[in-house]
């Protein structure tokens, strides 16, 4: 029952931030260049975190294809994940 609320709000958050990203970005803005507009050293201490945890491997089959979606998506996608759930 509380997983259930938990998972709403959370479903809620992210496709406000999903919304938010998407009328105020630029249309098509990458995610990988929103976070470099932010801070230009997260994507270095991204990789560096990935590599470290995980494995090269994960960075580049995973993480750099997202990084090159639109920057909405992410946050939208999550959002329908905790929405389904």
């Amino acid at each position: 029952m509380i997983a259930q609320r938990i998972l709403a709000i959370l479903s809620a958050a992210l496709l406000v931030g999903a919304v938010a990203v998407a009328l105020l970005a630029p249309p098509g803005m990458p995610l990988g260049q929103a976070l470099l507009t932010i801070d230009h050293t997260m994507l270095d201490v991204l990789r560096s975190a990935v590599e470290r945890v995980f494995a090269h491997w994960m960075w580049t089959e995973v993480v750099l294809p997202v990084l090159a979606r639109p920057a909405w998506l992410p946050p939208a996608a999550l959002g329908l994940i905790c929405g389904g759930l």
